[in-house]
């Protein structure tokens, strides 16, 4: 809910939903589908993880200007790319530093390796990759004397 009233402090348009308790879930933790308008790529809500059923729309010009605002954090977990051109969707992607990447909504593939960027899942899980997240390696260097 703090999460909801800073961004409009910020500057962000309340769109649908708001920082109120759902009427039907009177009890626990739960926030309303929240949908915010018009915020800044440096907003709270933009660069912090909120895990709520919060979506930020922020408004790009080109594709320079949307991978400037999608690397502008210091999170990388996952991210999404949408368009009807899928080798422009792909050179996109690659550009993105998020260490999962869902090209038109795509499912979630288990035998991919999954793990983030900077602060935000490091280490991997699933696929090979996560299987040798359980090896513990070593290295050992000897000289020889005579």
């Amino acid at each position: 809910m703090n999460y909801i009233h800073t961004a409009q402090k910020e500057g962000a348009e309340l769109i649908t939903g708001s920082a109120g308790i759902p009427t039907e879930l009177a009890k626990g933790n739960f926030v309303q589908p929240t949908v915010l308008g018009k915020v800044k790529p440096n907003a709270t809500v933009a660069q912090e993880e909120i895990f709520g059923p919060v979506l930020s729309i922020i408004t790009y010009e080109n594709d320079h200007q949307a991978l400037q605002i999608a690397n502008n954090t210091i999170y990388g977990l996952g991210g999404g790319v949408w368009s009807s051109d899928l080798n422009r969707a792909l050179q996109f992607a690659r550009q993105m530093r998020t260490g999962q990447i869902d090209i038109n909504g795509a499912p979630f593939n288990t035998l991919a390796p999954f793990g983030g960027y900077r602060q935000s899942g490091n280490g991997r899980e699933y696929g090979d990759y996560g299987f040798k997240e359980f090896f513990e390696l070593k290295s050992i260097q000897m000289e020889i004397l005579k």
